[in-house]
């Protein structure tokens, strides 16, 4: 488990022999700012872990392709390499990696301890200064190797970065198989990067829309296990699952409060209108937060828990609007052409992403949260659900091509130019980011 690995890890002193390098001149690796917009990659050089079973080398490839998915870095190949890394304490050929351009050089080595664990250590040097960044190591059982690796890239991403990265993260999300006329939706989870799927659910009933809890490893989702929509809270690594309630005219499954303590939800009552309301987990006690003809829709709260962003159709078409968590203070923030939905607002607290539908496409994009500079960031023939990293600074949701069979999913930065499909067995939809594991 990460808590354990967390609470042991250690930063790895400077070798013997290697001071003479704490005297060398300040660090000259230009850091990479992602609030620049486009960034070019940062040439980097992952050497495989020592280790005499191949786990290594599996390691040091999980942190490449995690960095390299996040378009702020380019791995170089290792054909290029010069220096043959033998020993990772010892600080490294330097010459040898500045004549290839490698401006970062991650080293390191798996070895196994007396009592059987794994102990996964690395170093991130900056090749031009001559200085070690960090170094880590881990302990932890085979089986978790995987996890270790994707924070080992999240170290790395944040010492480059200065922002917490978000590798060591989970995603839920919908299954589908078969046939269109008879797909079976089954609740599935994996890494963010597609690998170990585990599936919560055996598709005899159709699952919907997970939403995970911004504080443990718990979602909310719809099923139609009776014929009507139920809600249900699941608790990802024991099964425990536990009915919230039925709820006749919900189409979506609440979303959490940023606290975990309550959710929120479109409900349609007898009055034959769609209106928001919250509900507290402990009581099931339910507050009526919008009161409109209209359909009001798809509440998401902000991280601080004090607005709420919805949609309605109030002004004759679905558009953003933000409120107070309490209801009050309900102002439409979007004015584009078009139909919006689906808005979700950013761990970061500066954006909401949303789906919108002009000009016979799907788009999905992102606008500060007074609905200035909305920027989109993928149009396709039908695409829809977006769903944050926990660091506010990539974007997952499902699209589906004309002729395609059904929906994959994708993931995109917010610059627009990163945009990489999941690998799934099958066709997916609906995801939603955990946070970062503990």
């Amino acid at each position: 488990m990460k808590q354990l690995l967390r609470s042991i890890l250690i930063t790895l002193p400077l070798a013997a022999g290697l001071a003479a390098v704490a005297t060398l001149p300040a660090r000259a690796l230009v850091e990479i700012d992602v609030n620049k917009g486009v960034v070019e990659p940062l040439p980097i050089a992952i050497t495989d872990f020592l280790a005499g079973d191949g786990i290594g080398a599996e390691i040091s490839s999980i942190v490449a392709a995690d960095l390299q998915r996040s378009g702020l870095f380019a791995p170089i190949d290792k054909s290029a390499f010069i220096e043959k890394v033998s020993n990772p304490d010892a600080a490294p050929r330097f010459e040898d990696w500045k004549v290839i351009n490698a401006q970062a050089l991650v080293t390191g080595r798996v070895s196994q301890e007396a009592d059987g664990r794994l102990r996964a250590e690395f170093r991130l040097w900056d090749t031009f200064a001559g200085q070690q960044l960090i170094g880590e190591q881990f302990f932890s059982s085979k089986a978790n190797m995987r996890r270790v690796a994707h924070i080992i890239a999240d170290a790395i991403y944040e010492r480059l970065t200065g922002e917490k990265g978000y590798f060591d993260t989970r995603v839920v999300f919908i299954d589908e198989s078969g046939s269109k006329n008879a797909r079976k939706k089954r609740l599935a989870i994996m890494d963010q990067d597609g690998a170990n799927v585990r599936y919560l659910s055996d598709g005899r009933a159709i699952a919907m829309t997970p939403r995970f809890s911004p504080t443990r490893q718990e979602i909310t989702y719809m099923s139609y296990e009776s014929g009507q929509p139920r809600v249900y809270l699941l608790q990802i690594e024991t099964g425990q699952r536990e009915l919230v309630g039925n709820f006749p005219g919900m189409t979506f499954a609440p979303r959490f409060s940023p606290d975990g303590q309550k959710v929120i939800m479109s409900l349609l009552r007898d009055d034959g209108n769609s209106n928001i309301y919250a509900m507290d987990l402990r009581s099931r006690a339910t507050t009526r937060l919008t009161n409109s003809n209209a359909i009001d829709t798809s509440p998401s709260y902000s991280p601080d828990g004090t607005k709420i962003v919805f949609t309605s159709d109030r002004g004759g078409q679905p558009q953003i609007y933000v409120m107070n968590a309490d209801g009050s203070g309900q102002s439409r923030v979007s004015f584009g052409g078009g139909s919006y939905s689906t808005p979700v607002w950013s761990p970061r607290g500066d954006l909401i992403a949303f789906t919108k539908q002009s000009g016979g496409e799907f788009q999905i994009g992102v606008m500060r949260t007074d609905g200035s500079g909305e920027r989109i960031l993928s149009s396709g023939f039908q695409q829809e659900g977006p769903t944050w990293a926990p660091n506010g600074r990539y974007l997952m949701y499902f699209k589906e091509g004309a002729g395609s069979g059904g929906p994959r999913l994708y993931s995109i930065d917010l610059t627009g130019r990163n945009e990489q499909q999941i690998p799934t067995a099958n066709f997916g939809s609906d995801p939603a980011w955990s946070p970062l594991l503990e």
